[in-house]
């Protein structure tokens, strides 16, 4: 079974999410949407779509998102079979949150690393 395809997002918490934000904006042109981060679409060399993207967003410090974490990131992976890879996740002694969003955006679970990092596994839906 294929495991990882990719990286689907990048989340940080910062201490002054709004601050840190337009830092981005102004001086890496990020565009940076109202709702703290931004979407990076894929494409081919020559500019044109290739049906992805990567998620990017600062969260303020105060952000639960990443619980029961302590660390201030988080990477979301793409992956290709979400419930088989959480399956065999299981299987290998992982410790893995019972607890499986379906969004529009596709399917999300979560497990922690061995030194206590969230990490988001994300099979996309169709076109994303």
């Amino acid at each position: 079974m294929q495991r990882v395809t990719g990286i689907g997002g990048i989340f940080f918490k910062a201490k002054d999410a709004p601050a840190l934000q337009a830092w981005y904006k102004r001086h890496l042109g990020i565009d940076v949407q109202p709702w703290g981060g931004a979407s990076f679409d894929w494409v081919d060399a020559d500019g044109k779509p290739t049906g992805g993207t990567t998620a990017w967003l600062i969260n303020p410090e105060t952000s639960k998102q990443f619980a029961p974490s302590d660390a201030s990131f988080m990477v979301n992976y793409r992956v290709a079979d979400l419930l088989g890879l959480i399956a065999a996740l299981k299987a290998e002694g992982c410790n893995v949150d019972e607890k499986v969003d379906d969004s529009e955006y596709g399917k999300f679970g979560w497990v922690m690393d061995p030194e206590g990092n969230r990490v988001e596994l994300w099979e996309p839906s169709l076109g994303q």
